[in-house]
């Protein structure tokens, strides 16, 4: 077990986020991590990383602070939290998060909070976010098994073995087996994604239709000179990095007001500490105009209106059915897991996948037809039937996917 870690934090370090010599690594970790929080850093210092600053956080202690302190703390963000997010940003220092959490913890938490909170961050930490979403600096995130978590996946099994469990999953989706090789089957996957990336770029399409068996039937206008992404990215430094480990995605970002139609998640989606399940959104001219859930209606409500950009869409993402990820056929309740196991579509921020978009201000990717929020929050829509049919710019009718997998 030890070597695994071992080997997964140097993944991370070398792959994920690439450490260049001389450069700062920040980790956001759940205390309950430390351990392998600290095998990260010393990878990161084998690397020649500069230095590691730690970020730790607390779910009972975030439970806490939601349910208990003083309602005026939600609307503001401390000036050294400010300074520690978007200094070291502009800095181009890398960001790791270990993202491990107890899917209900913030269950029970007034929805007002959690809105709030999310508001100040958003425009506290917007020029971190505005480089994060254009790759201003590497950044990665990643996850291990913590114990709640553990039990949720597993809720029949006790917690040591329901952890064991977790753990052989997430090493299975990281492809390391304890060969020593995870990198190297890593960069053969990436190199796979952009073949896959480049197919659908030559296709030029200008709509794509969803459809399958549970009710979704939604049509999405893609901008003229959009661009599919895929796992891997290069920050304007040239330094590449893989910002979702694991990833199985090819992802685009849609027109503002191109979707439309309705549109169901296949999978619960945890939120802000909460688990939504059985919801589905109707859509008109971009815009979320009807959202029904059958548990957390409250909490998808209340995500969608954060601000005015997030009741529109911000990312549509392709992944097959029969992914790594989907074959182990679990529910992860961690969107890191489950995104990469179905095709999903994020209501909130666009990524800037347009030619150019990289180097355009907000306003001008505005321009372009790209949504704009303070949030970004994706959902599971693919299914084992799952079909999507593409519509070039000159008319023609290409199936991208049949049957829930990719038919190019």
């Amino acid at each position: 077990m030890e070597q695994k870690l071992r080997e997964y934090a140097a993944l991370l370090a070398q792959v994920g986020l690439n450490i260049q010599p001389g450069q700062t690594l920040i980790i956001s970790s759940p205390v309950e991590c430390a351990h392998f929080a600290r095998l990260c850093a010393s990878a990161a210092y084998d690397a020649g990383c500069r230095e590691v600053v730690m970020n730790w956080h607390d779910d009972f202690l975030a439970r806490e602070k939601f349910l208990r302190a003083d309602s005026t703390v939600f609307d503001d963000v401390p000036q050294w939290r400010r300074h520690f997010f978007n200094d070291y940003a502009q800095q181009g220092a890398a960001y790791l998060s270990i993202a491990a959490e107890d899917p209900e913890h913030l269950l029970g938490v007034d929805p007002d909070r959690l809105i709030r909170s999310q508001r100040a961050g958003g425009k506290a930490l917007e020029p971190f976010y505005r480089l994060q979403m254009s790759s201003g600096f590497p950044w990665c995130i990643a996850s291990i098994p913590i114990p709640n978590w553990a039990c949720r996946v597993f809720p029949d099994l006790p917690v040591e073995e329901a952890m064991d469990k977790l753990w052989d999953a997430i090493f299975h989706t990281m492809r390391i087996t304890g060969d020593g090789k995870s990198a190297e089957r890593w960069r053969e996957h990436i190199d796979m994604l952009a073949q896959r990336k480049e197919k659908l770029n030559a296709l030029r399409l200008h709509t794509l239709r969803y459809t399958n068996s549970l009710g979704t039937d939604l049509t999405v206008e893609l901008p003229e000179d959009h661009i599919w992404e895929s796992g891997d990215d290069v920050t304007q430094s040239s330094q590449t990095f893989v910002a979702n480990m694991p990833t199985e995605e090819i992802f685009t970002a849609p027109l503002r007001h191109g979707v439309n139609g309705v549109v169901y998640a296949s999978m619960p989606l945890v939120h802000d500490g909460n688990i939504i399940d059985g919801f589905h959104f109707v859509v008109k001219d971009g815009q979320i105009v009807e959202a029904v859930a059958e548990k957390g209606e409250d909490v998808l409500r209340s995500a969608i209106s954060v601000d005015e950009g997030a009741a529109y869409f911000g990312e549509v993402a392709l992944v097959p059915y029969e992914s790594p990820i989907s074959n182990l056929q679990l529910l992860f309740y961690n969107t890191l897991f489950d995104e990469n196991a179905a095709c999903h579509i994020a209501f909130g921020e666009a990524y800037p996948c347009i030619t150019g978009g990289r180097d355009m201000t907000k306003e001008q990717l505005k321009e372009r037809g790209l949504n704009d929020s303070i949030t970004h929050v994706d959902f599971m829509i693919g299914t084992a039937d799952l079909s999507i049919v593409g519509t070039t710019r000159d008319g023609h009718q290409v199936p991208i996917f049949v049957n829930g997998n990719f038919a190019i």
